[in-house]
């Protein structure tokens, strides 16, 4: 058997996706590699088709006791026999597991990192044929990623004790190209063996919201959605209850997840929301790590998290199924300060301090840009692209304002302060602002000073904030950044350049699902999850229904060439599902 029957008789489908096939054949030539691949890129087919071909144990390194268990029960699905060891479990539960991969009867195992820090697992796991290592969540590897777990530090180490001498594959769908690089020294990848898809996501639609009622703007949408499943960042646990309770007032379907609830409560509510009890869960970025919930239309930040990669990361949440699917920031300048609170009361040593506030300009500029939001994000992390099209910023039909004489106020301003100072000094030297600070420097004799006295500082600072992500301002520094003119900026000034800015931007709705098929084969899911105990996207996936109402199978063989149905899913739910689209098809006279 090879790759390519692996994947449509287990997994359902005919083609690889792009990369998927490379990495692949490089782990079976006996080759290390680093998988770079968007959220919904098909990352795990990567590991799990070589476990197959592979004569012994593939172990899959994995930082949720969660995310282990939906893998495992996916698999299982699909008669792949898979189990995870992590702290669920008792001594004697964790001896029958590695039993059975003794006796070859699982394929995959998974574990949490810290399980390698036991010396007495280690030496179980040696009396196994481990045949390949798959480190999923690779970034939390590097000291610079933006969920680094010093747990994995000792992976590399520890995976070197493991006397088969198995193949590595690490994956992650966040990695800048200094992440990706401290990953491949750190496991001992060569640089041709890293494979990187690109980080687009086509079927996610970006969309950043400024200037507008936030709580407001999230029950207009959740109550437009009211059939969608979706996740609700905030930054604080505060929030989240706070939300939740809005939310709650106003009947709508929700749960939540922060660090502070009791195990029993966050795994209930986890598993209302995976089993679709729940449409909406409001969370902290304590939850949703590797969750493989695919169904999931929506990801609303309701403040701003501290970089881009953790943005995306999360983001990436919405529509891992190829639908076509929503991540919208609400964003104000307030969340700044409090990702900055966080980075100034960390513990952290100096330079990836300095390296975190860095990130949060960046965050920043994002969010104040007004060109294409998915170029923006694929520049970040180190990679060219067109303007997507599809983006809230690509979209937007808003005729823009001439605002040259304004910018060329704030431009002047800078320059006349030397390119010396932060957005705050200059916001309240053109605010006309006479405190202690202003008067030492001599500031209110600046020709500029005063020249936006008519406006508040908040506003002046998000104007501040647009030059910079347009790119006619320059923030340099970490912890305090000063403002510089760069050339575009400086064309500006000379009258060389026009700048041109639009005002906020109203919401829409999702595309409603209206098929009564769909709504049916939904419920049809819900009542064979609920049977086998699984989370209802592990029989299937919404694209995989949405494939059924475009195709109305009619037998087995038809059945098969659904997208996502393999061979042990038809032959378990197939008869379930020909049924209805048959009596479907007779009330429609078809």
């Amino acid at each position: 058997m090879d790759a390519a029957t692996i994947l449509k008789t287990k997994f359902g489908y005919t083609h690889f996706r792009h990369g998927q096939k490379i990495v692949i054949d490089k782990l079976l030539a006996g080759e290390n590699v680093l998988a770079l691949m968007p959220t919904g890129g098909g990352k795990s087919l990567c590991y799990q088709i070589p476990a197959l071909l592979f004569s012994g144990l593939t172990l899959v390194i994995s930082p949720l006791i969660s995310l282990m268990k939906d893998q495992v029960d996916a698999l299982n699905e699909n008669a792949i026999p898979a189990t995870f060891i992590n702290s669920s479990l008792t001594y004697t539960e964790i001896n029958q597991r590695l039993e059975m991969a003794g006796r070859g009867e699982v394929k995959l195992l998974y574990l949490s990192p810290e399980r390698l820090e036991m010396a007495a697992f280690m030496a179980a796991l040696n009396q196994l044929q481990i045949d390949l290592v798959a480190i999923d969540e690779a970034h939390c590897i590097s000291q610079w990623g933006h969920d680094f777990r010093p747990s994995y530090l000792q992976v590399t180490a520890r995976l070197q004790e493991l006397r088969t001498k198995p193949v590595l594959v690490a994956l992650t769908a966040t990695a800048t190209e200094r992440v990706a690089t401290d990953i491949r020294q750190r496991l001992g990848i060569a640089a041709a063996n890293e494979v990187k898809t690109g980080f687009a996501r086509d079927n996610l639609a970006l969309q950043v919201v400024k200037g507008q009622d936030r709580d407001q703007y999230m029950l207009d949408y959740l109550k437009l959605n009211a059939h969608e499943s979706g996740i609700i960042y905030a930054s604080t646990r505060k929030e989240v209850e706070r939300l939740t309770s809005l939310f709650q007032q106003h009947d709508l379907s929700v749960t939540l997840y922060h660090a502070g609830l009791a195990e029993a409560v966050r795994r209930q509510n986890q598993e209302d929301f995976l089993y679709d009890r729940k449409l909406v869960m409001v969370a902290t970025n304590a939850f949703g790590m590797g969750i493989d919930k695919s169904n999931v239309r929506f990801v609303i930040h309701a403040q701003a998290p501290g970089s881009l990669e953790a943005y995306y990361q999360e983001a990436g949440r919405a529509g891992r199924d190829g639908l076509p699917s929503e991540a919208i920031l609400l964003y104000r300048p307030s969340d700044v300060q409090l990702q900055r609170f966080f980075i100034e009361r960390s513990d952290m040593a100096e330079a990836p301090r300095q390296q975190e506030y860095l990130k949060l300009q960046a965050l920043m500029q994002y969010a104040n840009t007004q060109g294409c939001l998915q170029q923006a994000i694929l520049q970040y992390f180190g990679e060219t692209a067109e303007p997507c099209g599809r983006c809230g910023n690509c979209l937007d039909q808003r005729e823009a304002t001439d605002i040259t004489v304004t910018a060329q106020k704030v431009l002047s301003c800078v320059y006349r302060m030397h390119e010396n100072f932060g957005k705050t000094l200059v916001t309240q030297v053109l605010t006309g602002a006479n405190n202690q600070r202003v008067r030492e420097l001599n500031f209110t004799k600046l020709s500029t000073y005063g020249l936006l006295k008519g406006q508040t500082q908040k506003a002046v600072g998000e104007l501040i904030d647009f030059l910079t992500a347009e790119g006619y301002l320059q923030a340099t520094g970490g912890q305090y950044p000063t403002l510089t003119v760069t050339t575009s900026g400086a064309a500006v000034l000379r009258g060389k350049q026009q700048v041109l800015r639009k005002t906020a931007v109203a919401m829409q709705a999702l595309q409603p699902e209206d098929e009564a098929l769909f709504e049916q084969l939904r419920q049809l899911r819900s009542q064979l999850a609920q049977a086998q105990q699984v989370p209802p996207f592990v029989i299937f996936s919404d694209r995989t229904l949405h494939d059924m109402c475009t195709r109305l199978p009619q037998n087995t063989s038809e059945f098969l060439t659904v997208k996502g149905v393999g061979e042990h899913k038809a032959s378990q739910y197939g008869a379930a599902f020909l049924k209805l689209l048959a009596d479907t098809g007779e009330q429609h006279g078809v």
